[in-house]
């Protein structure tokens, strides 16, 4: 049976919803809001309540004088009807009118609830009660609900009037728009600093940020906008001021391939680490220039030709070594070898001869965004393209806006930002996306109908990502089906002499028209660094007597990153021939039961040691098999011998308990250790 809509009643009987509602819930109907539906019988109830007869769905052409005789409920049109709309007419119809039509507005598609409230006349407030007595919610930066405007306004005793000249549709994905030579003008070059924790890449970003404030900048460093500019004999040099690699990737996944140089951090005393052999990866991917800054050369331990060495195991040969990686020594404490180090990012610059159009309308990424007390939505952003003007209508995603101000690192306020430039702009309905791209529009209206339909379309996408198993079956078949055929791998090993072994006995797989690519590897546990190399490169993690934690595990569930880990190298490589042949099916599939991390470690006589454990996730069974993990990398795998909670000897021990783990024939436990307890299920190979 048909239902018909609170609102929808309201609007036929020329009454507020909120009238409407109370009285059919007066007659014991269940609603709740005004979208609920009721049948047929019970609108016809609450319509009789209000006194308006039998609604009538097809309308007459002439008016019915019913609603002035409450006494005669049966319709009469047949007679003489030519005759009666000169004595209705006069009675009925412009009373509604003379009321309504002084008040029209005209409001544009996508008008957000503070613009309606605006037109209107209303507080915004008194808008957004009314949306949630019809069951919607909505923000005042949030785009007006089309099926409600109508019904509000003529609650109000206002004739809206929606603004369509010619429908926007939403831009297919292009490619990026090519410019003619004769626009391009230099600009300057965008410049990332990465490297491994405590290596000096904030020192050394301080340091050439202060002293190009000594150098003469008007002001000092008033606010950290996410990127700075700093000149050199007349020339300009953009560095963006990241968290490090993993946003770096991020902005790259998302597409917005800014940086033209990496400046690598090592420290001279320390050596290439884990996190400088993910950076050289994540710079490799990216295919930009490399610049090795080799830091705290003033100290005594500090030794440069052994570091030069060491990256050649990594792909970068030093100019010193014959190669043509750029290294550069350098003190970011003590200020030396700063100069030389502008000096060659400069000279890359000349060499690569960075362009950009600034004639172009403007466009360029979202390095870093936030909600700010005082100014609302703030985003820094690297005009990469055209110039980006104050008072320009914008677009990032599914957020819109209007430059309503731009300032600079130094907190001045700026007209425009060409090429290469950074700046803080303000002025977004809400906060942007890091990583995103932005470009500017023709009109406000352009941008946020753009942005309403990006919106609808990714809630109605969902934001489905395929699952590990779906991309790794889509790999196989992409690897059997290709004749030239490319397994990219990113390896992480216990130990170095493991991470080389599996590295030599990967050169030796192959096939015909096909070979195994091996884009990362290092000595560590699976990190969400490497989820997001993954993503990035359609890559594979594989781990050799190591693991990911719990964090990394769902990043890769969620990205849908494939992980495959080893305890013989053997089935490893195995694994892999099959995988570059595309025939991989694996034979078990592993669950993970619960991990618990080790807090504190008892001695129990005749037991050994015994884990005092707080369970981090899932659940802790008794005799299930488990592993002993000391900084990723998996030292112990047998199965649970005992599990006792207080005194009490327990089956299992849920999330968010403290428990004692004893392990079978293992006692080497310590304080800050992880228990991951698994289960293993045989699938048919395909």
């Amino acid at each position: 049976m048909a239902k018909r809509r609170i609102y929808e009643l309201a609007k036929e009987l020329g009454e507020e919803s909120k009238l409407v509602l109370a009285r059919a819930v007066e007659l014991g109907l269940e609603v709740k809001t005004a979208s609920s539906g009721v049948e047929d019988g019970d609108a016809q109830r609450i319509i009789d309540s209000f006194g308006a007869g039998v609604a009538a769905p097809e309308p007459e052409p002439v008016p019915e004088p019913e609603p002035v005789v409450e006494s005669t409920p049966v319709p009469e049109p047949e007679p003489a009807p030519d005759s009666e709309p000169p004595a209705s007419e006069p009675e009925l119809a412009p009373e509604p009118e003379a009321s309504e039509s002084p008040r029209e507005v005209v409001l544009e598609p996508g008008v957000t609830v503070a613009a309606f409230a605006e037109a209107v006349g209303q507080p915004v407030g008194e808008v957004v009660k009314s949306l949630l007595l019809m069951g919607e919610a909505a923000g005042a930066s949030s785009p007006m609900p089309e099926d409600a405007i109508e019904l509000i306004a003529e609650e109000l005793g206002v004739t809206v009037r929606i603004a369509s000249a010619t429908p926007i549709e939403p831009k297919p994905s292009v490619e990026k728009p090519k410019d003619n030579e004769a626009d391009l003008v230099p600009r300057p070059p965008v410049v990332t600093v990465m490297g491994h924790v405590d290596h000096g890449k904030t020192t050394l970003l301080d340091r050439i940020r202060s002293a190009n404030v000594v150098a003469g900048e008007a002001g000092g460093i008033t606010q950290h906008i996410g990127a700075y500019q700093v000149s050199r004999n007349g020339k300009k040099i953009t560095f963006i001021d990241t968290p490090g690699h993993e946003a770096f990737t991020a902005m790259r996944r998302r597409g917005a391939d800014v940086t033209d140089i990496v400046v690598l951090v090592i420290a001279a005393e320390d050596g290439v680490m884990p996190q400088t052999a993910e950076a050289i990866s994540h710079a490799k991917v990216a295919g930009v220039s490399i610049i090795v800054a080799l830091n705290k050369v003033d100290l005594p331990g500090a030794d440069p030709s052994r570091v030069r060495a060491q990256l050649t195991e990594h792909g970068l040969v030093a100019e010193e070594l014959g190669g043509d990686t750029v290294t550069v020594e350098i003190s970011a404490k003590q200020g030396i070898g700063i100069d030389h180090l502008l000096e060659m990012i400069d000279l890359i610059a000349e060499v690569e001869e960075y362009k950009g159009n600034p004639d172009a309308p403007a466009s360029g990424a979202i390095i870093e965004s936030n909600l700010d007390k005082g100014r609302g939505p703030v985003a820094t952003v690297i005009v990469q393209r055209g110039t980006l003007q104050r008072g320009d209508a914008i677009l990032s995603g599914s957020v819109s806006g209007k430059v309503r101000a731009m300032l600079d690192e130094n907190g001045t306020q700026v007209e425009s930002a060409t090429p290469g430039t950074p700046v803080l702009v303000m002025g977004w309905d809400a906060v942007p996306t890091a990583g995103d791209e932005f470009e500017v529009l023709e009109s406000e209206r352009e941008a946020r109908s753009l942005a309403s339909a990006a919106e609808e379309e990714e809630r109605a996408a969902g934001a489905v990502v395929p699952s590990a198993k779906e991309r790794l079956t889509a790999l196989l078949e992409q690897l059997r089906s290709e004749d030239e055929a490319e397994l990219r791998m990113i390896i992480k090993a216990d130990a170095h002499g493991s991470l080389e072994a599996i590295r030599d006995a990967m050169a030796k797989i192959g096939r015909e028209g096909g070979k195994i690519v091996v884009v990362h590897g290092a000595v560590g546990a699976i990190t969400e660094n490497d989820v997001s190399l993954a993503d990035v490169t359609g890559a594979v993690i594989v781990g050799f007597n190591v693991r990911p934690d719990g964090k990394t595990r769902r990043a890769a569930e969620e990205q849908g990153i494939e992980i495959r880990t080893y305890r013989v190298i053997y089935e490893m490589l195995d694994d892999i021939e099959q995988m570059l042949v595309g025939r991989l099916a694996p034979e078990e599939i592993e669950q993970i039961l619960g991990t618990a991390e080790v807090r504190a470690v008892f001695k129990v006589p005749r037991s050994g040691n015994v884990a005092g454990s707080y369970v981090t996730e899932g659940e802790i069974v008794r005799g299930a098999k488990a592993r002993l993990l000391r900084d990723g990398i998996v030292v112990y795998d047998g199965a649970i011998e005992s599990l006792r909670r207080f005194k009490d000897d327990v089956r299992q021990v849920a999330v968010g308990h403290e428990c004692g783990i004893g392990l079978e024939r293992f006692s080497d436990v310590k304080e800050g250790d992880v228990i991951e307890a698994y289960a293993l299920k045989e699938v048919a190979r395909q």
